[in-house]
């Protein structure tokens, strides 16, 4: 059994989904693994990650939209230290996850065809984000 861990480094540009499948792949395929476990961890409590859609731009756009007005910015919470945006940004996060654990199999990520991993931004200004890798397999 091995195991490996790395820290990827995501730079966002405003609120939105990121697509970091791509990232998570290369990472994985360098290790040459056959089976096991990936997880996802985010570091952040204003940002999240989904496993959704990668191929339709307009489920990434309505999921945006759909999140923006179940928490919707405000200066009416008690928590808006960082401004309108901030307290929005840990409701979005407590309603999505900050983990995910996907299967190896051969070597790949066991996601459907039209499955992507995705970094969730809920703050509006950009940020650098971590995601801790995991991955425990033969």
């Amino acid at each position: 059994m091995h195991q490996a861990t790395t820290l990827l480094t995501i730079d966002t540009r405003r609120q939105g989904l990121v697509d970091v499948t791509d990232e998570i792949r290369s990472w994985l395929e360098d290790l040459r693994l056959g089976e096991g476990l990936l997880t996802v961890f985010c570091r952040h409590t204003s940002a999240s990650l989904l496993i959704q859609e990668n191929a339709a731009p307009e489920v990434r756009s309505d999921l945006e939209a759909y999140f923006a007005r179940i928490a919707p910015e405000s200066r009416e919470y008690a928590h808006d230290d960082e401004g309108p945006d901030d307290m929005p940004a840990h409701l979005r996060t407590a309603l999505t996850q900050v983990q995910l654990s996907i299967p190896v199999m051969d070597g790949q990520l066991a996601l459907g065809t039209w499955q992507g991993i995705y970094l969730f931004e809920h703050r509006r200004r950009p940020h650098r984000r971590q995601l801790a890798l995991h991955v425990i397999g033969l």
